[in-house]
This record gives structure tokens, sequence and C-alpha cells, in this order.
């Protein structure tokens, strides 16, 4: 901010003189004017319309004597080309008997007063000091006006970086006070049928290993959603329980427990492709993603991945819908979704658990063209 008020207002005006330019061709009367104003106001003066323009540009005056009859440019053309360069200041026309009539026209367009030449110098000190003020509050109120739409433009910039924080919070407590508890029940009647399962009174062998297999798989995602829940409530930033993951081990959990073995889910084999970190957190991260893909109608979802210079490179390669770019990037943001029923949360989430992992998460999208989720993560050996 600088260290003085901005120029014309009430402050520097009680510790400097108004400043007026006076514009006339004529020597004697443009002088004897500089003369008669130089106890109260200071004064500049120019011969011609081009010199005048340019002190105008150059300094910040409070108000123009301008003669309406000049050679190359008359005051009538100068006061135009002056309402380009300074929109608040006031402006006098000085005009002698032949000119009344175009000075009187001149205050449509834009004059805030004429004074017949020679002027009255004591009706001349009274209109300079009135038009002078209203130089002065016609730019406080438009520095007034626009510091409150600056105000006005940074608030709203606030509110919009803000609001999806605010939203996810509000969402997270809906989150946990609806899982939290069915969920424990859950984990708990999963246990008891695995343990149930396990007797070795089952007669039918086959079918006991269904049901096991089917009460694990209960049991990974009841433990997978509890997690979530617990997350929320905690809310840290820190990457919890990290360990060595094997990504593409990881996504096909998510499709068998998540997406029940979705052939729509397509994850090619190839090189192991190793990070650190939690392996609920990714695996939330590519439920999202997943999910997001499916719900634009894409028929399949490749999911991509190799080690390239320290960093597991993943891509998800959907054939959906896709967006154009303002809501790519919108959703990306978070607090925006395009589903009749979505919350927006989900890329939101997906950028923060990636960040929190030392990563990157990125989209690219067209319409009718699918999109493409890159994620960017370390790798470890």
């Amino acid at each position: 901010m600088a260290l003085h008020e901005p120029f014309g207002t009430r402050r520097e005006s009680q510790r400097r003189k108004p400043l007026v330019l006076i514009v006339d061709d004529e020597y004697g009367p443009r002088e004897s004017i500089a003369f008669s104003l130089s106890a109260e106001f200071d004064t500049r003066t120019a011969g011609r319309a081009t010199d005048a323009l340019r002190l105008l540009v150059e300094q910040r005056f409070d108000l123009v004597l301008l003669d309406i009859r000049m050679p190359e440019m008359d005051g009538i053309r100068t006061l135009e080309e002056i309402r380009k360069i300074d929109g608040e200041i006031s402006v006098i026309l000085l005009t002698g008997y032949g000119t009344l009539a175009t000075a009187q026209q001149a205050i449509v367009g834009g004059a805030n007063q004429y004074l017949r030449k020679p002027p009255d110098i004591q009706e001349l000190i009274l209109a300079v000091r009135r038009h002078v003020d209203g130089t002065m509050s016609r730019r406080r109120h438009k520095e007034m006006t626009t510091q409150a739409l600056e105000l006005n433009a940074a608030l709203k910039r606030e509110i919009a970086e803000k609001e999806p924080h605010i939203w996810q919070a509000r969402a997270a407590a809906e989150l946990v006070h609806d899982l939290a508890n069915p969920l424990t029940v859950l984990i708990g009647y999963a246990a008891v049928l695995a343990q149930e399962a396990s007797a070795p009174f089952a007669p039918d062998a086959e079918r006991m290993e269904k049901i096991r297999s089917n009460a694990a798989t209960v049991q990974r995602a009841a433990e997978y959603c509890q997690h979530l829940a617990e997350n929320w409530r905690n809310t840290s930033k820190q990457v919890a329980n990290a360990e060595r993951v094997e990504v593409a081990a990881l996504v096909r959990e998510v499709r068998d427990v998540i997406f029940f073995g979705s052939e729509s889910v397509v994850v090619p084999d190839g090189p192991k492709c190793w990070v650190r970190g939690s392996a609920f957190e990714l695996a939330r991260v590519f439920q999202n993603l997943i999910k997001n893909a499916l719900e634009a109608q894409a028929s399949e979802v490749a999911v991509l991945m190799k080690t390239e210079s320290g960093r597991v490179l993943i891509s998800l390669n959907d054939d959906g819908h896709g967006m154009d770019l303002d809501t790519a990037n919108r959703a990306l943001r978070g607090g925006f979704t395009t589903k009749t029923s979505g919350t927006g949360l989900g890329l939101s989430i997906c950028r923060h658990i990636i960040g929190a992992h030392g990563g990157e998460l990125a989209l690219r999208s067209a319409v009718g063209r699918g999109t493409t989720m890159s994620i960017d993560l370390p790798s470890v050996t």
C-alpha cells in the first residue's frame, strides 16, 4: 500500500493548494487569470490544447479553465479529449459573446459551467472554489466505490476458495454420524459369520468355502468403510500407517471388493509399481476415480501404471461422456458436481490424499472423448 493517500482525498486537499490548469491561446488573459487565482490556487497554464492534454496526463489537476475559441483544436473538441483522460475533473469554459450558444451546448457535452470572457474575478474565484470541491467529491466517491468493488471481489474470491472446505467439513460430520454405528455392527456380525463358517461341523466344504470367502469380502469392505469414517473424524494431514503398497494389486482389490469384480475395470499385467503410504487411503482414491468414470457412462476404465525416474505414474483412462475445460477445472477444485445426486467431494478427497502422499493429481478431459486422471507418486523399492 502507498505511504500517502490517493491524490484528491480530503487530507491531501488540506496540505496543498488545489491545482488549476488555465488553457487559452491569448497570453494576456491567460496570465491575468492565473495571477488572480494564485493566492488560493496553484496554477499552470497552456497556450495550446495539445500542451494542456499532455499536462493532464502527467499531473492530476482539480479544475480546467478552458477557452472555447482556440486554433488547432477548439474548446469543444478539447473538452471531449479531457473527459477521456479524467472523467471526474471539473471544466469551466470561457467564452465570448459570439460563442455563447456553443458554450451552452457544451454543458450538455460535459462542461460544468461557462463564464463570459473576460470573467468577473470574484465570480471566477467562487466558481473555481465550487467546482474544485465538486472534483474532490467525485474523486472521493469514485475511490470509495472502487474500494467497495475490490473488497466485494476479494470477498467473493475468498468465499469461492473456502466454501468447498467448509462444505466438506459439514459433509464429514454427516458421514461420521451416518456410518460409524451401523458399520461397527456390520464388522462384528461379519466376524461372527466368518467364525461360524470355519467350524469343523460344516457338512458341505465347497459351500462353506464360499461362505468364508463372502464373509471375508464383507469384512474387508466394512473395515474399509470404518476407516473412512474414522479418517473423516480425525481429519489428519499426515499419512497414517504408512506401508509399502503395490499399486496394481490395490486397484484389483478395489475392483473386486467395491465394484464386484466389474469387467469394465481393466488392470493390465505389467511390472509391479510400489509406493509408500496408507493402503486404505489410496484405495479411497481409486474408488472415487473409478466410480466417477462408471457414472459418466464409461464402458471401460483402463488403469495403467509405470515407474519412471523415481516416480510411479498412474493413469485412469475412460471412454465416458467427458467434460469441457471449465467443468473439469471446477470439478478438480472440489465442491462442484454435475450429478443430480452427487456431493462434489470425490475429486477434492483424491487431491487431498495424493497431496498427503507427496504426489499430484491431474485431470484431462474433452466432451465426448472421455477423461484421463493422472496420478504421480514417489516410488519405493
